[in-house]
C-alpha cells in the first residue's frame, strides 16, 4: 500500500512537472502616451458691474452693486511656469462726448495670487501663480466719486486675460 502511494505521488509530481515543462508564455510591451497642453480658463462671477449714483460729499468712493465678484483662474502649465491674469480697459468711461477717466475705477482683491489695482488702458497685472491649478478669489470694484462728472450713463468695455505659458 505504501509503495502504491509512493508511486502515485511520484506520478502526480511527474505529471505536474510535465505540465510546467510544456507551458508557454509571451510578453509584449505597451507604450502609453498622453498629450497634455497648456490651458487657461477664466470665470468671472459677473459680466457687468454698475456704480449707482451717490452724493460725492457723503460717498467719496462708490462700491459696485455686484461686489464682490468671484474670480476663478484655472491653468495648466509647467511646474515652474508663471501664469498671469491681466486687465486692460478699452478706454475711458464715456457718455456721449463726456468722459470719466478709467483710472477712477479701482479694485481690491482677495485670494492667493490675486492683486488689487487701478483700471488703465494699458495692461495691469491682476494675478499671477507658479504652476498648474485652480485659484479662486474675488474683486471688489470702486469708482472715485466727484462733483466734476457731467450727468449721463457712462460705459466702457474692459478685458481680463489669463495666460498659461
Amino acid at each position: 500500500m505504501r509503495k502504491m502511494g509512493f508511486v502515485l505521488a511520484v506520478g502526480l509530481i511527474l505529471a505536474l512537472m510535465a505540465g510546467v515543462a510544456f507551458a508557454a508564455s509571451d510578453e509584449k510591451n505597451l507604450t502609453v502616451n498622453a498629450q497634455v497642453d497648456a490651458r487657461a480658463k477664466l470665470t468671472l462671477g459677473a459680466s457687468t458691474i454698475n456704480f449707482p449714483d451717490a452724493d460725492p460729499d457723503e460717498v467719496p468712493s462708490i462700491s459696485a452693486s455686484q461686489n464682490p465678484v468671484t474670480v476663478t483662474a484655472k491653468v495648466r502649465t509647467g511646474k515652474n511656469s508663471t501664469a498671469t491674469l491681466e486687465h486692460q480697459a478699452a478706454g475711458d468711461l464715456k457718455s456721449g462726448g463726456d468722459e470719466i477717466s478709467i483710472s477712477n475705477v479701482t479694485w481690491t482683491a482677495t485670494g492667493t495670487g490675486y492683486v488689487s489695482g487701478t483700471m488703465n488702458t494699458t495692461k495691469q497685472t491682476a494675478g499671477s501663480w507658479v504652476g498648474s491649478g485652480s485659484r479662486t478669489g474675488s474683486f471688489s470694484y470702486f469708482l472715485a466719486n466727484s462733483w466734476d462728472y457731467a450727468t449721463g450713463n457712462y460705459t466702457v468695455t474692459t478685458t481680463y486675460t489669463l495666460t498659461a505659458p
